[in-house]
């Protein structure tokens, strides 16, 4: 397949800048797996499509507010430093704008004082390795001191960090929110739980690679950008008994679904394990797990839209997607939900 059978035409207006309250009261398009029919509800519905003994596995990474601004110790000019990798204690892989003023040996104060740091390396690809030195414990600081890495898409400020993280992000890792799972509140979840549904969890960590463009116009020849996940083993006995007992497994967002789908594909089966994947997911891909999918509606020729065309058909999802920008449906991170089932 090619790259550019994923496009779509999407109106800019149709691009959400903030996200809607309450969480739960964003629109909903349900899209039959087998059948492609389409039915326009608001999320707090997805209860009605859920069955007693099915399992939701979301995925409980949290953001860091990656994105810090410091001034130059020699200059006083302002550069902007994205923490992209953890490399080891506060020794982080950075992306720096501008980079010229980011040269190895600069030094930089963040906060007032709060943290600052030191250009240890440029590396090829213009990545900085950043050293980074605080009073206080680092996460601690950078909470201080860090805005959320919105997607370039978003061009209106976050007034509420919390409104970039999951209700029940707990892991902090992400460089993006695992945005399927920002529709849920944590009344809705009880809701849902009392119903007699499952709910587990998983994490992957989202990389800034998430947002990269095929570049390529063969699909099978785009090289996928690595992230690191975690099954736990509650989690697996959840999703293995539910599958046992014949309930529906549905993964919270294509992060939960590659997490999933890549245990399953390594070890042949569900278990407690924890690595880095690269899966790239498009259509001819057997689904080894999945029984339903929870997204948000994705970029035009995104390696997102070439997973969930791979889940739900190639024909329903542009279907459904033509039909979500007619009925002007918000679109991507802060926009509304989709369940495939």
């Amino acid at each position: 397949m090619k790259t550019s059978d994923f496009y779509y035409d999407l109106p800019k207006e149709l691009i959400a800048q903030t996200p809607v309250e309450p969480r739960d009261s964003s629109r909903l398009m349900v899209l039959g797996r087998n059948n492609g029919k389409i039915e326009h509800k608001h999320f707090y519905d997805i209860i009605d499509y859920l069955n007693p003994g099915d399992l939701l596995v979301a995925n409980d990474s949290r953001v860091l507010p990656a994105r810090i601004y410091g001034i130059k110790d020699e200059t006083g000019a302002k550069v902007e430093f994205l923490l992209l990798k953890q490399i080891s204690g506060n020794r982080w892989e950075t992306l720096c704008k501008p980079g010229k003023k980011a040269r190895a040996g600069a030094k930089f104060t963040f906060g007032n004082g709060i943290m600052s740091c030191k250009v240890a390396e440029v590396k090829d690809d213009g990545n900085r390795i950043v050293d980074f030195d605080t009073d206080e414990n680092f996460f601690t600081a950078l909470d201080k001191i860090g805005q959320m890495p919105l997607p370039p898409y978003i061009t209106e400020e976050l007034k509420d960090k919390e409104r970039y993280q999951t209700v029940y992000s707990h892991e902090l890792g992400s460089a993006a929110a695992p945005t399927a799972g920002l529709h849920f509140t944590n009344e809705l979840i009880e809701k849902i739980k009392a119903k007699g549904v499952n709910f587990a969890y998983v994490t992957l960590h989202v990389g800034l690679g998430t947002f990269r463009p095929v570049k390529v116009d063969d699909v099978t020849k785009h090289k996928m950008h690595s992230e690191h996940y975690e099954i736990p083993k509650e989690t697996s006995d959840l999703i293995n008994q539910t599958k046992k007992n014949g309930g529906r497994v549905i993964a919270v967002g294509t992060t939960s679904c590659r997490t999933l789908e890549s245990v399953a594909s390594f070890y042949g089966e569900i278990k407690p394990c924890d690595g880095f994947t690269d899966i790239f997911i498009y259509p001819g891909y057997e689904f080894k797990v999945l029984d339903g999918l929870i997204t948000n509606f994705h970029l035009p020729e995104s390696t997102l839209i070439m997973l969930v065309s791979a889940f739900a058909g190639y024909g329903n999802i542009m279907n459904a997607y033509k039909t979500a920008v007619e009925e002007k449906y918000r679109f991507f991170s802060f926009g509304d939900a989709m369940f495939i089932s």
